[in-house]
């Protein structure tokens, strides 16, 4: 295989690791940001996990890259130990620890509407929820009309359009309830019949698609209706983070289906071969969900922390700093264990592909 060759397979791995990279750079930053504002000493800055690659700064805080490119952290003195330092994190005042913990999640999640919002005022027209016209095969105009707002598919709503095609992709049979609103009233559709074809790759363990058979109006960007629809698409893409546990729970799609890093990392390479806008989507949608995953209250991640943070204001109660280490060290035991476990089977299925 000649060198061309190699490069034109190995690249989009490439691009897809730098800006995995990147996502938890913002996130990390955020932290780092945060704690310096807040007076709190930062010992480490780190970018990736293992080994140290390089590393400078002469100062307080050290500046690393490590080998491997999964995750990143901001060190900060007394941060799960006692430390007799006067900017240890432990001693800064409640709400200036919630927001350095709450940080990087929400850093995550802005950025994340940034480029939604840049992409959308790029494009031609920006999709609404309102039908605008049907195709010559459609069968679902015998219960839907031309101008009806699509407020909710099946008793989900619909924020932006990218929910109807989310609220279409849950549906396992091919006949969907829609709440409309048609001249000014709102109108119940039950059974919205659509023509499907039966697939391997439809959603969970549904075994159907449907095929989109109308098209929504559009409308044209201004710096306000771009806004706008950035902070809806924001709100559709990171409410999925709670449909996909949801559905996970309820046994609608299977543990085999959930990505790790690796499947992450293949699926962003696979989008570079879509184009620039496409691949930019999947990275918007990749940092809303890693920051509304953060915010989850799970020890290990920063929900869990501010969520222990929560409770001791409520409580007025100090849990001890090492009782709070152990919490958080269980807990990313346990989440390495489901990160690795994700992984695997991400192996599994591209050799399977």
């Amino acid at each position: 295989m000649s060198i061309a060759a190699v490069f034109q397979k190995v690249w989009p791995f490439a691009v897809a690791i730098a800006l995995f990279c990147v996502i938890i750079f913002v996130h990390e930053f955020a932290h780092f940001i945060a704690a310096k504002l807040s007076g709190v000493k930062v010992n480490e800055f780190a970018i990736g996990m293992g080994p140290k690659l390089i590393q400078f700064g002469k100062k307080e805080t050290k500046y690393t890259l490590r080998l491997f490119p999964i995750g990143g952290y901001c060190a900060m003195e007394g941060e799960d130990d006692e430390s007799e330092d006067a900017r240890a994190f432990q001693r800064a005042s409640k709400p200036k620890r919630f927001f350095i913990i709450a940080a990087g999640a929400l850093m995550n999640i802005f950025t994340g509407f940034l480029i939604i919002t840049v992409l959308l005022s790029a494009q031609p027209l920006i999709g609404t929820k309102t039908i605008a016209q049907f195709s010559d095969e459609a069968i679902s105009n015998r219960f839907l009309k031309e101008g009806d707002e699509v407020i909710s598919i099946n008793g989900m709503r619909c924020i932006s359009d990218y929910d109807i095609q989310i609220g279409l992709m849950r549906d396992d049979d091919g006949k969907v309830d829609f709440l409309v609103k048609r001249d000014g009233e709102k109108k119940l559709l039950k059974d919205v019949t659509f023509e499907t074809e039966q697939s391997d790759k439809a959603y969970g363990k549904n075994k159907v698609i449907i095929r989109y058979d109308f098209k929504l109006l559009g409308q044209k960007p201004t710096f306000f209706t771009s806004i706008a629809a950035g902070a809806k698409q924001t709100v559709s893409f990171a409410r999925l983070v709670f449909i996909s546990l949801y559905d996970l729970f309820t046994g609608q799609i299977g543990f085999s289906e959930l990505s790790g890093p690796i499947g992450t990392v293949k699926a962003v390479a696979e989008s570079t071969s879509y184009g620039f806008e496409n691949l930019m989507f999947i990275i918007a949608f990749i940092s809303i969900n890693i920051g509304v995953f953060n915010l989850l209250p799970i020890p290990a991640l920063d929900g869990g922390r501010l969520f222990i943070l929560i409770i001791q204001g409520i409580t007025r109660d100090k849990i001890k700093i090492k009782h709070e280490a152990l919490i958080n060290t269980v807990g990313l035991v346990i989440l390495l264990i489901f990160i690795a476990i994700v992984s695997a089977n991400d192996i599994i299925n591209i050799f399977k592909g």
